[in-house]
């Protein structure tokens, strides 16, 4: 059982309760495994699919994913590193954003019923009676609840906590004990939650889950962690070629960190890339950028990606199969080709890559968003460094 918490180690920033982790891996028994997830709008990156893959190992040994969908929890709403409360959803939207989750996770995990369950947490507390939830609120103190550095940070800026939000933590603690979890793997800030699920098993008489907290990188900008709203992340649902292209422009320090976080090189391998410098550091890039399209896509999609990702840039070349848009009149703004061309990017986002000379009409610089734009026949637009589009007439 050792090589299996060796392995998993490569990923890992902490294991809570690891002597029972072992004692349950040598007891041959399938592990409950438990992947909690409230049902926002998802939009999984390759920060997220960390968890995933180390859930994928275990899955491969036998173990059991339990897959919780807090459509309960999601009505109340997680504050982490939030300094606002959330809106809250409707029941359609919670129905929609779990069926994308869904979706989206069986990239990466097994989703056949042996190694996987799907559970949603309105199962118990829509049938607990108010007294039996008031039970729980009393397993839990004031106290614990603020030392949470984010009550603490929202209290010292005059922020309001909404009392349903400092419920939240109580009721994702007592969601691992309902589900019967033996471990849970989460990132580092919903340690303090699931801490609490350990304090519910213990307190109930159940035995306590074991928790890894899993690395967290950078996002592709080399600065804040992985997010959409800034644009730098790297998406489970990305095409391949989009993969490949974000990891080439990711700074070089960056190299080793993902190349051990979001593969499976050999760590020797990974720690020859690191040392790369000069012209070796990019074709250490694109040995990190083919072996992540390969985890995710096959080797045959990611040597046709190389090759592309060759002719295209060391030879100064414009794809050949670079997607068409098709916008209406005769002249537009640069603005509007940019979001007629990445729909899914923010207007913030998209003013970013015209402020930063990425945008090119035609191979010509254009920062300006009001700039006017002729829409002759061949238009191609560059934003980025990595991402063309041909753009017609309607």
């Amino acid at each position: 059982m050792n090589a299996v918490i060796d392995r998993l180690r490569r990923t890992t920033d902490l294991i809570v309760g690891e002597d029972d982790l072992r004692e349950r891996l040598e007891s041959g028994r399938p592990l409950r495994i438990k992947y909690g997830v409230d049902c926002t709008a998802p939009d999984l990156h390759l920060g997220h699919a960390v968890n995933l893959w180390m859930m994928r190992q275990l899955q491969d040994l036998g173990h059991r994913v339990v897959f919780l969908l807090g459509d309960l929890t999601t009505r109340v709403g997680d504050p982490t590193g939030r300094s606002e409360t959330r809106p809250v959803l409707t029941p359609a939207q919670i129905d929609a954003n779990a069926a994308s989750f869904l979706e989206q996770v069986s990239l990466v995990l097994r989703t056949d019923p042996a190694v996987f369950e799907v559970r949603r947490n309105s199962e118990w507390y829509d049938a607990m009676p108010v007294a039996e939830l008031l039970s729980l609120f009393a397993q839990v103190t004031q106290a614990q609840l603020m030392s949470r550095d984010m009550f603490r940070d929202r209290v010292a800026a005059g922020r309001e906590i909404a009392v349903h939000e400092l419920v939240y933590p109580v009721l994702q603690g007592y969601d691992s004990f309902a589900m019967q979890s033996d471990l849970t793997i989460v990132g580092s800030d919903q340690l303090f939650n699931e801490q609490l699920g350990r304090h519910f098993q213990q307190r109930l008489g159940a035995s306590p889950q074991a928790v890894i907290t899993t690395t967290i990188t950078p996002g592709i900008d080399g600065r804040a962690k992985q997010s959409k709203s800034l644009n730098n992340y790297i998406g489970l649902t990305d095409s391949p070629r989009d993969k490949f292209g974000k990891l080439m422009s990711i700074p070089d320090s960056l190299v080793e960190p993902y190349a051990r976080v979001y593969t499976e090189l050999p760590l020797e391998t990974v720690a020859a890339l690191a040392d790369a410098t000069g012209p070796a550091a990019r074709d250490a890039k694109l040995r990190l950028a083919a072996a992540v399209v390969t985890r995710y896509h096959g080797a045959g999609i990611a040597k046709t990606e190389l090759d592309a990702f060759r002719h295209t840039f060391s030879e100064r070349s414009e794809p050949d199969d670079m997607p068409e848009v098709v916008v209406t009149g005769e002249v537009v703004t640069a603005f509007d080709l940019l979001r007629a061309a990445r729909p899914n990017d923010s207007n913030s986002a998209l003013r970013r890559l015209l402020q930063q000379g990425a945008v090119t009409i035609n191979g010509v610089r254009v920062d300006d968003p009001l700039a006017a734009v002729e829409l002759d026949a061949g238009v191609v637009l560059k934003s980025g460094a990595r991402t063309w589009h041909r753009i017609t007439r309607e």
